[in-house]
């Protein structure tokens, strides 16, 4: 296993943190629900980067929010562990690994391979986001949220945008990973 890391992957990991903040904070009005550009950005890291790398990128993100700097869609800082929507944060960096492992091996290289392991990411993202939504609401902060509620508003109205991400990051991964590796 390769423990050092080049400049190149330091650069390209914090790029990739930082687009994620960046997502963050675009944010597409539709009601109810947030929707950022977060999950791209996380499910690119792990496509572009490989799993290691984009799960590092993606918990780099995850420690500078919990640090203090406000790089999380509703600010940061130690408390965030108690925003029940931290799971999601949880999950992008797991989905991210899982995704860049099932594509750096070359077998999931065509459109349809990198589609499938961006699936596999976001059922990856929603199961530890809605598992610690579940949890913190009903067991840590006492609001709580009955399985019905959760669902509609955890997934089934946030997953459609995320499915759309899905096949975004499928077509820039496809374009993007020559001239990343050509760097």
């Amino acid at each position: 296993m390769k423990q050092t890391i080049t400049v190149k992957e330091m650069t390209l990991c914090a790029l990739f943190t930082v687009l994620t903040a960046v997502g963050a904070f675009i944010k597409i009005p539709i009601p109810v629900v947030p929707f950022t550009l977060q999950f791209l950005f996380t499910m690119l890291a792990g496509l572009l980067l490989g799993g290691r790398l984009g799960a590092l990128s993606v918990g780099l993100y995850a420690l500078l929010g919990l640090a203090g700097l406000p790089v999380f869609a509703e600010g940061g800082g130690f408390w965030y562990l108690l925003n029940p929507s931290f799971g999601y944060i949880l999950g992008f960096a797991v989905a991210s690994y899982i995704t860049g492992r099932m594509t750096e091996r070359g077998k999931q290289t065509t459109f349809p391979g990198i589609l499938a392991a961006n699936f596999a990411g976001l059922a990856v993202v929603y199961g530890v986001g809605m598992a610690y939504y579940y949890l913190i609401s009903n067991f840590v902060i006492g609001t709580p949220i009955g399985l019905w509620p959760l669902f509609l508003y955890c997934f089934l109205l946030a997953v459609p945008g995320d499915l759309c991400l899905c096949v975004v990051a499928a077509v820039l991964a496809l374009r993007l990973k020559p001239a990343i590796a050509a760097i």
